[in-house]
């Protein structure tokens, strides 16, 4: 498509004379802003999927992939059958009974806050990735009995709570007597102490095993749902349609991690769009530039066009010159900016810590983000889609200018010279 002429011409216009400083400077800028757009885009896009895909992920590490829950307060009996059932279906890795109840949590020092008491079973605690393997303080291996909790390191931070205290419970759903209904109040001793990776997990989130559950919240042989954990999370929804038949009889409700996430997964699907749009209008404005340094470009080469115009070259050949110099520009800052934003995506953890030495403050606040460090992953689709995206505006900035220099009379350019 471009011939060997074509290419030298276009060469020697990029290389800036004496006399031309102007115009190389507007195409560096140009090509600075291009790259500038291009990464930045880059590292929004990559932070937001990785953002996604890490929430996912980390929200799946600690719920089930389709869960079965008893409406409130009831409770799902003979969930032993039930659980031997669901674990014989296709493509089910594990079927885990959970008893939930909220709770008034209150420390030895006197500390109180609203939370969320998990009953499940030591081997099944063991078995949750996000538990089992995050363990930063105690053993699991003491989660047993009637008398022993495992918090999160948030919570432990923020009321001092070290292994072996005591964390005491209150539940508003007491037992009822002639003065009215008293609260019930025990105290169980801390014996691990996790990290989940999820703040609000970390914080306001205890288990305790699946018998001490039972008695505490009074609901003997029961439980409130079972999660299920599938080999494949995608086949959610056809599991879900599976399991009627297994429920026939049972109150109960289904729902799959979609759809008891699905405002968060929309919030965050929004943003990412949102965002891509709104920065990528910084590379449709440095494509601009671009059409302006190339329409001074011709301006000042008038002259030269008319030459290479009365020597034999075609009008298809002027345009393509002045493409090249254009799509140079475009391209380059494309590719640089390309190369940049993978390595900020790289380093994206280590930049946050120097931002935050340097100014004292906090870049990324899990309270607010509810992960506790900001994901660094880089989504390839998204960049391939920047990157076509800076292209396509590079080229297309070179359309007009170039086909104004193809139309330029020779005689009227040279007529003044």
């Amino acid at each position: 498509m471009f011939g060997p002429f074509e290419r030298a011409v276009a060469g020697r216009y990029l290389r800036a004379r004496k006399g031309e400083r102007f115009v190389s400077i507007i195409a560096i800028f140009s090509l600075i802003g291009i790259a500038l757009g291009v990464a930045t885009l880059i590292v929004v896009t990559s932070v937001m999927s990785g953002f996604q895909t890490e929430m996912v992920s980390r929200f799946l590490g600690v719920n089930g992939h389709v869960t079965i829950e008893a409406y409130a307060g009831q409770k799902i009996e003979g969930f032993k059958e039930l659980r031997e059932k669901i674990v014989r279906l296709v493509g089910v890795a594990s079927a885990i009974p959970i008893l939930d109840g909220q709770v008034l949590l209150s420390t030895e020092t006197n500390a109180s806050r609203g939370g969320l008491v998990r009953g499940i079973s030591q081997p099944d605690l063991k078995n949750l990735g996000r538990i089992g393997e995050n363990i930063v303080a105690g053993d699991l291996e003491k989660f047993t009995g009637d008398n022993a909790l495992a918090i999160g390191i948030s919570f432990a931070q923020a009321y001092r709570v070290q292994i072996g205290d005591l964390v005491t419970l209150i539940s508003p759903q007491g037992a009822a007597t002639a003065f009215g209904t008293i609260p019930r109040v025990r105290a169980y001793k801390v014996v691990a102490i996790f990290d989940s990776g999820l703040h609000e997990y970390n914080n306001a989130v205890v288990f305790m095993p699946l018998e001490a559950a039972q008695i505490y919240f009074q609901k003997p042989n029961g439980v409130t749902q079972i999660e299920i954990r599938l080999i494949d999370p995608n086949q959610a929804e056809k599991l879900a349609a599976a399991l009627p038949p297994i429920l026939s009889g049972r109150q109960v409700l289904v729902r799959d991690w979609r759809h008891a996430n699905d405002v968060i997964l929309s919030v965050l699907q929004v943003q990412k769009d949102t965002m891509f749009i709104v920065l990528g209008m910084i590379v449709l404005v440095a494509a601009f530039n671009v059409v302006s340094s190339l329409i001074m470009l011709v301006k000042d080469k008038r002259a030269d066009i008319a030459v290479l115009r009365t020597i034999g070259a075609s009008a298809g050949s002027i345009q393509r010159i002045f493409m090249m110099c254009g799509a140079f520009v475009g391209v380059a800052g494309t590719l640089l900016g390309t190369i940049l934003g993978v390595l900020v995506c790289r380093n994206i953890v280590e930049i946050q810590r120097v931002i935050e030495r340097v100014t004292g403050g906090q870049v990324f606040d899990a309270s607010v983000f509810m992960l506790s460090a900001l994901p660094n992953t880089i989504d390839w689709g998204d960049m391939i889609r920047v990157v076509v995206l800076g292209l396509a505006l590079s080229i297309l900035a070179t359309l007009y200018p170039s086909w104004r220099a193809a139309r330029t009379d020779p005689v009227e350019a040279l007529r003044h010279e």
